[in-house]
């Protein structure tokens, strides 16, 4: 059984994506997570049913934590005091992140001891931060093979322990080969790194039929959490430098976050609010097809935030390439592997409004460019993020543990 531990379960859609091909490939497996989803990204039955399987670890009882850190030296021997060690003296990037492992290590004791008895052959983290900890050390525990996949926010804001876990993973997930390359830097072996896109099934997204004609307002659409991340002001920025040119459009922004508030004042203090709109409300995996069945093209304008969070491979933009629209994006991370400048998409500059304007003008503008793009980016992203494929490396490494034990 492969135990498979994430912050918050299916509350990332990638997740439930991730473990319906697990289930349907017939990996058997036990969904674990740090903590209820705050957001439902699915409709399915599927989906529902598994999000009431998955078991939560938090809140702990503080009775039952005491006891298994008691227990601990007697369930796990001598792993205990090696993870303990591991946890006061290994490498960390910083006090935070070594007050936190040693928690972490606390809540793998009860989690381990949980979980002891039901055949755990494997540990697999999505994400390499909190959860991965977690992970890391329940499977030091158990004595069982662990391994995760990084992300963005969990290789640079967010980063734990980073080099301990590196070391100790059997396999390590790269979701672009930024990724592997990011991974080998901080000291991965060749033979530990397995590039596994996070695809999409691109037969639930199938390509609009009409495209856009003079006559009408341009579509833009864009969505995604709202957060700096995603680089929304940037887009609102690029849509007054094409009202102030006379250009016709609108442009929707989906979902919900903590800056909608600021991006809705964004948008009235520049004069747009006949121009730009904002649903306020994230998107369902089912509704996407209809949502951007809507634009004419996709933007979707990524920066490296502040507080060191980014996108690693943005799933939403594979969702409407598969759908037929051109799609516009950053240089930034995994971007480059997914949209390929002036082959499968454009690409810009991170927060560079002129740069976004003049690309969504020259879509605009020349229509055979615009309809070059959105076949060979749905191609691209069948030929390479099709769920059903970009996920065997991982697959794989599944069946062999399963069978190894």
């Amino acid at each position: 059984m492969i135990h498979y531990i994430t912050t918050n379960g299916i509350g990332n859609a990638w997740v439930g994506n991730e473990l319906r091909i697990a289930d349907r490939s017939g990996i058997p497996f036990v969904l674990h997570a740090m903590r209820k989803p705050n957001a439902d990204f699915f409709m399915s039955g599927w989906a529902q049913d598994l999000d009431r399987r998955t078991r939560i670890i938090y809140p702990l009882s503080p009775v039952g934590l005491a006891i298994a850190i008691a227990l601990a030296p007697v369930l796990f021997g001598w792993r205990f005091f090696a993870a303990l060690a591991n946890a006061l003296f290994g490498e960390r990037e910083n006090p935070r992140s070594r007050i936190a492992g040693i928690a972490h290590l606390f809540v793998a004791c009860h989690w381990a001891r949980a979980i002891r008895r039901e055949g755990v052959k494997h540990v697999h983290s999505q994400w390499a931060h909190s959860c991965c900890t977690i992970g890391m050390y329940g499977a030091w525990l158990l004595g069982v093979p662990f391994s995760f996949t990084g992300h963005a926010v969990d290789l640079f804001r967010d980063r734990a322990a980073l080099k301990d876990k590196i070391r100790r993973a059997d396999f390590i997930i790269c979701i672009s080969t930024f990724h592997r390359d990011f991974f080998k830097q901080n000291g991965a072996r060749d033979e530990q790194l397995h590039i596994a896109y996070c695809g999409i099934d691109p037969s639930l997204f199938s390509p609009k039929v009409k495209h856009w004609e003079p006559g009408r307002p341009f579509q833009i659409l864009s969505s995604g959490r709202l957060v700096e991340k995603k680089g929304f002001e940037y887009l609102i920025d690029a849509c007054k430098l094409l009202a102030d040119r006379g250009e016709q459009f609108q442009c929707v922004i989906a979902g919900s976050g903590p800056l909608e508030h600021d991006l809705r004042g964004r948008i009235n203090t520049l004069g747009l609010a006949d121009h730009v709109k904002m649903t306020g409300q994230p998107l369902k995996q089912e509704k996407i097809p209809e949502f951007m069945h809507s634009g004419d093209i996709y933007c979707l304008p990524c920066v490296w935030a502040k507080d060191n969070d980014v996108d690693g491979l943005p799933q939403m933009l594979m969702e409407a390439m598969a759908c037929g629209l051109p799609v516009i994006s950053t240089r930034l991370v995994g971007i480059p592997d997914l949209v390929i400048d002036g082959k499968t998409g454009l690409l810009v500059e991170p927060r560079n409004a002129e740069q976004l304007a003049e690309a969504i003008v020259s879509l605009k503008s020349d229509s055979e460019q615009a309809a070059r793009l959105a076949e060979a980016g749905r191609e691209w992203v069948v030929e390479k993020f099709d769920i059903s494929k970009s996920l065997e490396p991982l697959l794989d490494q599944f069946r062999s543990k399963i069978a190894w034990r």
